[in-house]
């Protein structure tokens, strides 16, 4: 233990190591066939409704991003295969000072990019500078906003890291403003996968397409729209893994389709599956299904910039036309339960005592008069065509709210885009309400909360809270409580938000679900993680 310092977690690799493998039987992996005895290449196909948006992990914030990028990459420390619990990753110990604000981190020695090049202290100090200085060489102009919404802002701007430096080449330090409760779990995200800086200044912001981390696997090929191609490291530092030797992400937009590619045998695993289709699944002694937990949101996101939506009373009309327990029925076969606020029921924050907004047309009706708006209005609702962990029915979901509006004089006209055209629209606020979801990159409340309702979220163009919501008070109570340690006070005043968020109706919560995921029987060692991207280091076929 460093002098001064406080140990809060030092776990051993070889812990780290026997969480990794506890769900594998199979001692084969290694060398330049995996797991196999007969010699044959294990190629893993996983299926997907819509495609990445990039392949630059910091500079991102979606899932289809991620669920590729957290293969290629790898952070400090991580999350445990079932759970948000932290383990270690590319750092094998941390220690935190008495006061909070300065944690340093032992790093994995002889870990290398997939370039050759080293991985160290230096080049985690390169990869945060890039993500915290908007001058820094490296960043061209990206928007990186989660760095921003976890870490509060940029270099200059309020960043709650002041600064990280290399005390040695194996040990990294970082120094806060302020204690930070999610610090640990912020860091194990994964938009804060460590990039090869060799890499950054060879190929600029061409490093979206040509991603070189030190994951167990190594980027091969991106076909836009079609499939992402990435292979075994086989230098990888965790000696015998990975167990595969290739993963193709292979984008089949509709739901039906690739559940018949799943069963044709096309598909070795399939995220996006018709809840409908789940008792066929269960039926078919050729398919298994795991339940993804649910850790995430689904909402109706309502841009609180422009009229009518900019009036509280017409926000709380759209909120009582919704039949959200209707919704949950009908398009989610009993893996999905309304919600009441902006986060999942399971968290220790969610505040239960709130009454939620009931499905009632005639006082829907009755605000719509009181706002002025008597006879209704116009409304554009936008919509993804691509199925969602939040919504795999995105289009009937919103026909379904459609025929509610138009029942007290809402009109509505739908739009349906791409999922990479959709995000680039609401996060521009060119929408007018669009259905959308969170899932939770860390577990905490924060990450949810501050992320989207924060006012410092609301930058054009990169927008997490694309509602435009700004309320001042929520916004310094959402600050006020990443820096409080203690979980009772921060449960305080998150449900305290949410109170002030509920009347103020900036959007709709609908469902939080539980997302089936599909296998082939020879699918092995694979658990849907709970943020929505998992590692594939031990998963294998048999």
């Amino acid at each position: 233990m460093r002098r001064g310092l406080l140990s809060v977690v030092a776990v051993s690799l070889l812990s780290f190591l026997l969480v990794a493998c506890t769900n594998e039987g199979d001692s084969n992996a290694g060398g330049e066939s995996t797991n196999n005895t007969d010699g044959k290449e294990k190629t893993l196909v996983f299926g997907r409704g819509a495609d990445s948006y990039t392949l630059d992990p910091q500079n991102s914030n979606e899932i289809e991003t991620w669920l590729v990028t957290k293969n290629i990459y790898e952070t400090l420390v991580e999350f445990e295969k079932e759970t948000t619990d932290i383990v270690p990753a590319l750092a094998e110990t941390w220690n935190v000072s008495e006061d909070g604000k300065t944690w340093t981190f032992d790093l994995q020695e002889n870990v290398k990019f997939h370039d050759g090049t080293d991985f160290n202290a230096d080049a985690v100090v390169y990869n945060f500078e890039r993500m915290m200085d908007k001058n820094h060489p490296n960043r061209d102009g990206g928007e990186y906003s989660v760095y921003r919404a976890m870490f509060n802002g940029f270099k200059g701007e309020g960043s709650s890291i002041e600064s990280v430096s290399a005390l040695d080449e194996n040990t990294v330090e970082f120094k806060l403003a302020e204690p930070q409760a999610t610090f640990l779990t912020n860091l194990a995200m994964h938009a804060f996968g460590i990039i090869s800086p060799e890499a950054l200044k060879k190929y600029g912001q061409k490093i979206n397409e040509n991603p070189v981390g030190t994951g167990p696997f190594t980027f091969v090929s991106w076909s836009p729209n079609d499939n992402i191609t990435i292979v075994k490291n086989k230098e990888y530092w965790v000696s015998d893994l990975p167990k595969l030797d290739k993963i193709i992400y292979k984008v089949i937009p509709d739901n039906t389709a690739r559940f018949t590619a799943m069963k044709n045998g096309e598909l070795d695993i399939m995220v996006g599956l018709n809840p409908s289709d789940l008792k066929s699944v269960e039926a078919n002694a050729d398919l298994q299904v795991t339940l993804r937990p649910p850790l995430n949101v689904g909402y109706m996101s309502i841009n609180n910039m422009k009229a009518p939506l900019d009036n509280v009373k017409v926000r709380q009309a759209i909120n009582h036309a919704v039949d959200k327990k209707g919704i949950a029925d009908a398009y989610f076969y009993g893996l999905a339960n309304p919600v009441k606020n902006l986060l999942p029921s399971t968290s220790w924050a969610y505040n239960d005592e709130i009454s939620g907004y009931d499905y009632d047309l005639e006082k829907a009706k009755a605000l719509l008069t009181e706002a002025g708006y008597p006879n209704g209005f116009d409304l554009e609702f936008s919509v993804t065509s691509n199925s969602r962990i939040y919504m795999q029915q995105p289009t009937k979901m919103v026909e379904a709210i459609k025929s509610s509006f138009e029942k007290i004089g809402i009109n509505v006209k739908v739009v349906t885009l791409e999922w990479a055209t959709y995000l680039e629209k609401i996060r521009s606020g060119k929408h007018s309400v669009g259905l959308i979801g969170w899932v939770g990159d860390n577990g905490d409340p924060d990450n949810f909360l501050y992320s989207t309702l924060s006012k410092n979220n609301t930058v054009v163009g990169s927008a997490q809270n694309h509602m435009f919501y700004k309320n001042d008070e929520v916004s310094d109570l959402l600050l006020q409580a990443k820096g409080i340690m203690d979980q009772e006070e921060r449960t305080k005043v998150y449900k305290d938000v949410q109170k002030i968020v509920h009347e103020d109706a900036p959007f709709v919560p609908l469902v939080e679900v539980k997302e089936a995921v599909v296998s082939g029987p020879n699918v092995q060692g694979y658990f849907p993680h709970p943020t929505g991207a998992e590692s594939m280091l031990n998963v294998t076929l048999d």
